[in-house]
């Protein structure tokens, strides 16, 4: 289980290095942003404490955002940013707290 967690972060790194790469497509830039995004929000949008349905996101929702986002990207770009991320795994997973944010107004609303 833990090679499995390495194996995503490094997939999560690599798409938050292609996301600011020219060669890469605005969409795909952008649903990879967004991915990026999501992954390293400190806030899930299923908080985890929510029995089952709260680890949704980190076995569903966050690989299948992944696996859709690589395949957008241009094989060489893959391959530029797998060495820049490995070194970038070596330092501590940057927090967004952006999409931390507006996920908790998201469910301020929804308890309003």
């Amino acid at each position: 289980m833990k090679i499995l967690g390495q194996k995503v972060k490094k997939q999560i790194f690599i798409l938050y290095l292609a996301y600011k790469d020219d060669r890469v497509a605005w969409y795909a830039k952008l649903f990879t942003a967004g991915v990026v995004a999501y992954a390293f929000s400190p806030i899930d949008l299923i908080p985890d404490f929510i029995t089952l349905l709260g680890y949704i996101d980190d076995i569903i929702i966050v690989p299948l955002g992944i696996m859709l986002a690589l395949k957008m990207l241009p094989k060489n770009v893959i391959d530029d940013c797998i060495i820049k991320a490995e070194d970038l795994m070596k330092n501590k997973k940057p927090k967004n707290w952006t999409v931390g944010s507006l996920i908790i107004i998201l469910w301020l609303l929804i308890f309003a």
